[in-house]
């Protein structure tokens, strides 16, 4: 009796103290060495062993192992289902119990531990009854109370089977997320290929080659241009083309921030640092270590705060607001602004020392008024993107709506033509956007002002007679270029005046007075 009290203690004492190794933050073969030494040193279980299922093989692997010597395996140890005291537990599913090790043919001895005059039990791992993960196998000390011991051994399987069902479903979840943060690392580097920037215009053609460049290097960007022509995108082009394109990228817009908290999102602050800082928090220098920076208008922040911002540029450190410590950060800025950062300088309000260290590589992204050229591909892009944005709906550009698009002198510059799309996107019930869908987005007058200062030889004369047309397309081609004169198209079209005014009121084409 009492010694029977005596195992109910330490079995007790021990799955205590397992119950601790196996909540614990290590690594699970670290935990299951732990849980070994533990039935060894509190319950007389000696040479303790632990196989885990491979689920490529359906074999078990000998994961840890108890022993006085303290020799590493030197090679993995497999026993598969039937094969051996261990194989069979596996085929099985239920605890096997020897009573003596000697009188059992089935076991196998590869590990050279066990004493063959002792009993040796091996217990089933499983996180549900038929789906058996391994195999927890020990040698008790005597061969009394081999069946509380069995049932005891049962116990500390079924909490390491918990333990390792919760860190599988982990390690699922991290490669998940591993694959899923892959998959949208390699969507953005798609995204933000050279390729996509579009533009064929001797402009454009000159800040591709620029791009190219300066992204094989470290060195700091200043992106200038007129609002709307595309700097946010040309410093993503910039990051994912980089040797950096594997570290973080972010952005912060330094007009849209007070000094205060400015200085907070770039740098950080420590707890209790103002009113409202309860936690530490890191700011995006620190962030954005061993990636990009985007800083976009950069001409807005104040005098007081262009001295900080150097410190960080010149020397690659700094100290969060409230904080001491000077911590060091490897991250490459890019900038953008659409002043003139010149006469800022020359009229005191943006520091020169600053300007020049921002200013190492400058691209100067011009406005779509000086590449009209390209505004037939970025129409084509950018409906591509509405239509992704609309699920999926076809959506065309006639040839007349390009004409419009290309007479308009574009002050938004991109973002203005890509609203502009959209309008007519939602405007044209079809889908196909022709020259009535674009005058209806709002750029009526602006067109009527443009075709009467326009320069015709900027524009292509469409043939009439292009098989690639149809009829209504051929009509207002011919109207356009007969200045809405319907007998001058009518001749055009070896028509006759009756015979156009009846295809105009058919194909229902609103008549442009000029």
């Amino acid at each position: 009796m009492q010694l029977r009290t005596e195992l109910i203690e330490a079995e007790l004492d021990t799955l205590y103290l397992i119950s601790q190794v196996l909540n614990s933050t290590h690594d699970l073969h670290t935990k299951l060495q732990a849980v070994l030494e533990v039935l060894h040193k509190r319950s007389g279980m000696r040479s303790g062993m632990i196989t885990l299922k491979e689920i490529e093989s359906d074999s078990l692997i000998v994961s840890a192992v108890h022993s006085n010597s303290d020799s590493p395996l030197k090679q993995p140890i497999r026993y598969y289902p039937g094969e051996g005291v261990m194989g069979a537990v596996l085929d099985a599913g239920s605890t096997i119990v020897v009573e003596k090790v000697a009188e059992e043919p089935r076991f196998l001895g590869r590990m050279g531990l066990y004493d063959p005059e002792l009993p040796f039990i091996g217990s089933p791992i499983y996180i549900e009854q038929g789906d058996t993960i391994g195999v927890l196998a020990a040698q008790p000390d005597n061969s009394l109370f081999l069946g509380e011991r069995a049932r005891f051994l049962e116990m500390i399987a079924n909490l390491i089977a918990q333990s390792v069902k919760m860190l599988r479903v982990l390690e699922r979840k991290q490669q998940h997320l591993q694959s899923e943060r892959d998959q949208l690392k390699q969507a953005l580097i798609k995204n933000y290929r050279f390729e996509n920037i579009i533009g064929h215009s001797p402009p454009m053609l000159k800040v591709f080659d620029t791009i190219r460049q300066v992204a094989k290097w470290n060195t700091t960007v200043l992106i200038r241009g007129e609002s709307g022509t595309g700097k946010e995108v040309v410093a993503n082009a910039i990051h994912f083309n980089s040797g950096c394109a594997s570290g973080p990228f972010l952005k912060l817009n330094c007009a849209a921030l007070p000094d205060a908290l400015l200085e907070s999102e770039l740098f950080g602050h420590e707890k209790g640092a103002f009113s409202g800082a309860i936690n530490q928090r890191k700011g995006r220098f620190e962030l954005a270590n061993h990636g990009t920076l985007f800083l976009d208008e950069i001409g807005e922040i104040s005098a007081s705060f262009q001295a900080k911002l150097l410190r960080v540029l010149q020397e690659g450190e700094f100290e969060r607001v409230g904080g001491t410590q000077t911590i060091k950060v490897n991250v490459r800025i890019i900038a953008a602004t659409n002043r003139n950062l010149e006469e800022e300088v020359t009229e005191g309000k943006f520091r020169e020392d600053l300007y020049y260290r921002l200013n190492v590589m400058p691209i100067n992204m011009p406005p779509l008024r000086d590449r009209s050229e390209d505004i037939p591909a970025l129409s084509e892009f950018l409906l591509g993107r509405i239509s992704e944005q609309q699920g999926g709906r076809p959506l065309e550009i006639k040839e007349s709506a390009i004409r419009i698009l290309m007479k308009h002198d574009w002050p938004g510059n991109v973002r203005e033509l890509a609203n502009c799309l959209e309008r007519a996107a939602i405007m044209s019930p079809n889908g196909s956007i022709d020259r009535d869908v674009m005058v209806s987005t709002g750029l009526e007058s602006v067109v009527s002002q443009a075709e009467l200062t326009s320069k015709p030889q900027k524009l292509q004369a469409v043939d009439v007679n292009d098989e690639n047309l149809d009829d209504r397309e051929r009509v207002i081609a011919a109207l356009e270029q007969s200045g809405w004169v319907q007998a001058k198209a009518a001749r055009l079209l070896n028509m006759t005046p009756r015979q156009i005014a009846y295809r105009i009121a058919t194909l229902n084409i609103a008549v442009k007075q000029i």
